[in-house]
């Protein structure tokens, strides 16, 4: 049984980056729904750039440059391709990211795979790389509506 590694993650995720803890709880003027009574830390951003750029400014700001990064790439591959396709990806990306962040249950289940996913036991690691597919799934379909 192969292990998981970075890369995995990177395939999984579309980036290298990882999902910090949270490290503050602000409100947002650009949310769309309610934060759930204390189950999530800021309500669910609408998928526009400020608005989940304001999220992730709330969630988790050590990522905004990387933000920014991939949002300028996206544009360009936009302009390149003649196609809305990359950015439409950026922003579904992004949002999914902001979601996991954003909500603790979520958050939690990520780290924890994301740490066992080079652990020694195979099969831990195999488990880790479901879980964290899971994770990732639950969070997409959730900003999917």
């Amino acid at each position: 049984m192969r292990r998981a590694t970075a890369a995995h993650v990177a395939a999984l995720t579309g980036n290298t980056g990882g999902i910090a803890w949270p490290r503050h709880s602000l409100e947002v003027d650009t949310m769309s729904t309610q934060a759930d009574h204390g189950h999530e830390l800021i309500p669910r951003p609408q998928q526009t750039p400020d608005a989940l750029r304001a999220a992730l400014a709330a969630v988790d700001p050590a990522r905004l440059e990387e933000m920014q990064g991939t949002k300028d790439e996206a544009f360009a591959k936009a302009v390149e391709w003649q196609s809305l396709s990359p950015v439409q990806s950026w922003v579904l990306t992004w949002a999914r990211d902001i979601e996991i962040a954003r909500r603790p249950d979520l958050s939690t289940r990520y780290t924890r795979a994301k740490g066992n996913l080079e652990h020694d036991d195979p099969t831990i690691a195999q488990e880790a790389l479901r879980e964290l597919s899971a994770v990732l799934d639950e969070a997409m379909k959730a900003v999917r509506g």
